[in-house]
């Protein structure tokens, strides 16, 4: 079965942020992502991966002014020393949190909302994340590119899966790869398992929510017992984040999961 990843910036939000690794260690997780790490000390969060036996596996990019409506910087001209000074950031933190990690080591970026004209804002885009692939890669890192939703995030320069491989392409480095969310794609184009199955060698990680409403599965129109059963069937490699919104406690929401590790 997939690594289930505990997305901890969306689950367990009972607990303040450090407490939830030792809550999702309780319900059993040893995967753990989150968006952003930068409120708090490398060494801290660390020290909660250690102390619960877990394993990192995804972070972001800083993503500019988050409260004030930023949401990733890399297709805004002007702001390209601003993003390169993030991916140092970043560097910095995985050089902590992903130290001893054996596979994949992921860094995510959200390209943030477009402002410019469309010739200005593709080739801003592409030469940031060159600049970010290409530092991470010296590092042994991969960076991943996540398409969003117009309806939760109007104005996203990156809709659809199409689209990101386009701009994968464009960028022309290896280990640059997808972010596959099955609940931004559900909302914005459907066709679930037939673009997994067409694209499946450049998707490097997966995230799931229902729809609508973004709740666990078993809450909406996605039917994850198959789509789960046929990541297995294809050996897809990587980590299925839980990114979603929990209806109650999040130790509530965890039966559909129970179910199929016990399938």
């Amino acid at each position: 079965m997939p690594r289930y990843a505990a997305n901890l910036t969306m689950l367990f939000q009972e607990h303040d942020f450090l407490d939830r690794f030792d809550a999702a260690g309780r319900a059993g997780f040893r995967f753990i992502e989150y968006m952003f790490p930068y409120a708090f000390e490398a060494a801290e969060l660390r020290a909660r991966l250690d102390r619960n036996g877990q394993t990192q596996t995804l972070f972001n990019l800083p993503a500019g002014d988050w409260p004030g409506g930023d949401r990733g910087i890399a297709v805004q001209p002007g702001r390209q020393d601003e993003f390169r000074a993030g991916v140092y950031r970043a560097l910095d933190y995985a050089e902590v949190l992903y130290a001893g990690v054996q596979g994949p080591k992921l860094v995510n970026v959200l390209v943030g909302k477009a402002d410019a004209d469309e010739a200005t804002t593709r080739k801003t885009v592409v030469s940031n994340l060159q600049y970010a692939a290409d530092r991470l890669g010296e590092a042994g890192l991969t960076l991943i590119v996540e398409p969003l939703n117009p309806y939760d995030v109007p104005g996203f320069y990156l809709y659809g899966t199409q689209n990101t491989l386009d701009l994968l392409d464009a960028v022309g480095r290896d280990n640059v790869k997808l972010q596959y969310d099955f609940y931004h794609m559900q909302r914005v184009e459907g066709r679930l398992t037939e673009t997994v199955r067409a694209n499946l060698d450049r998707i490097a990680h997966i995230q799931l929510a229902d729809v609508p409403g973004r709740h666990q599965p078993g809450t909406g129109e996605i039917n994850y017992p198959f789509l789960l059963a046929e990541l297995d069937r294809l050996g897809y490699a990587g980590s299925v984040g839980l990114e979603y919104i929990p209806e109650g406690r999040t130790e509530d929401t965890l039966g559909w999961l129970k179910q199929l590790q016990e399938a």
